[in-house]
């Protein structure tokens, strides 16, 4: 077993072509000239990176999707999440020793106010971590395996399948604007606990302007990339279109869930959200569908939250 999924089908840009005798046309036969040698490019990484390494391998499985032909394993998947989680332990203790070196906590909430009052901590770690995250993804997929980042990824033209979804970015874009006016009736009485970590960051103005920033200009094309770019694809490969849609839109609600103070009502709202983001990613074969959904939603909800409070110098009690 290797990290990457050696019995899968090339991706899209590597497909085989094959040709019949009646299309090549009479003509003499020539002797096969010999397989011309990659040239080295002065280190063995980027030799790697030129020598496409995945055989295609026949069998009676219907062909696959394009945007689901991925050349990663579950072995990958497991090797991304510990590096992840080690990762954001460095991450944050870094920041910590850097920001706290001497200073002490009495308790757990006193050094999570400590860290809402640094804007460079609170935000600054969770920008560096999702860096970490690309990092680990360029290297293995596009470094080691000489495959195009974004596209392998996901990343590619919304296309219209069976008469589905508009092809236009503006659809989505729109489509996102409108699903956060949706959600925001539907979470109308649903309170989160008092002082959860979303309630105590909008206290502290400097620190929510930066989270309102990330959120619309990093979240949706981090969490896309994972989710609808990397973990989809092996999901739906491995238990089936619906099954990969509906996993995914779980881990991604769930993952807020800490933010939320984990009120149930709005976990499961946040699920539904993601379940409709992946919809999208699976019925245009494209994360860039989901990525204009996931903006258009993000943004919406962050000027509403600026508006409401005008601009984080009057914080309701509850939100």
């Amino acid at each position: 077993m290797t990290l990457f999924d050696d019995n899968s089908s090339l991706p899209p840009d590597q497909e085989p072509l094959s040709q019949s005798p009646e299309e090549l046309g009479p003509g003499p036969l020539e002797p096969p000239s010999a397989p011309a040698e990659p040239s080295l490019a002065g280190d063995p990484i980027s030799l790697a990176a030129t020598v496409p390494s995945a055989v295609p391998t026949y069998s009676n499985k219907p062909s696959l999707p394009e945007d689901l032909r991925i050349s990663w394993s579950w072995l990958h998947l497991i090797l991304f999440l510990l590096f992840g989680f080690f990762s954001l332990i460095l991450v944050q203790a870094g920041f910590a020793i850097y920001y706290a070196p001497l200073r002490h906590f009495a308790n757990e909430k006193d050094f999570e106010r400590f860290v809402l009052s640094k804007p460079a901590f609170a935000i600054g770690s969770m920008v560096l971590w999702y860096a970490f995250i690309f990092l680990f993804l360029y290297v293995t997929l596009a470094v080691l395996r000489g495959y195009p980042f974004w596209r392998t990824l996901g990343w590619r033209k919304i296309t219209r399948r069976n008469g589905g979804l508009s092809r236009s970015p503006w659809f989505f874009l729109l489509a996102g604007c409108g699903l956060s006016f949706l959600v925001s009736v539907v979470t109308l009485k649903m309170q989160p606990p008092e002082n959860v970590p979303i309630e105590e960051l909008f206290r502290y103005k400097n620190t929510a302007l930066l989270f309102m920033a990330m959120a619309v200009l990093v979240a949706p094309l981090v969490e896309e990339t994972v989710f609808r770019g990397y973990l989809y694809p092996l999901f739906a490969r491995s238990f089936g279109v619906a099954t990969g849609v509906i996993i995914t839109g779980v881990l991604f609600g769930l993952m807020h869930g800490a933010q939320l103070g984990w009120t149930w009502g709005l976990v499961l709202v946040l699920i539904v959200v993601g379940v409709i983001f992946t919809s999208a990613r699976a019925l245009t074969g494209s994360v860039f569908a989901s990525f204009l959904l996931h903006l258009g939603y993000n943004s919406t909800i962050a000027v509403i939250t600026i508006l409401g409070t005008r601009g984080f110098t009057k914080v309701p009690s509850a939100h």
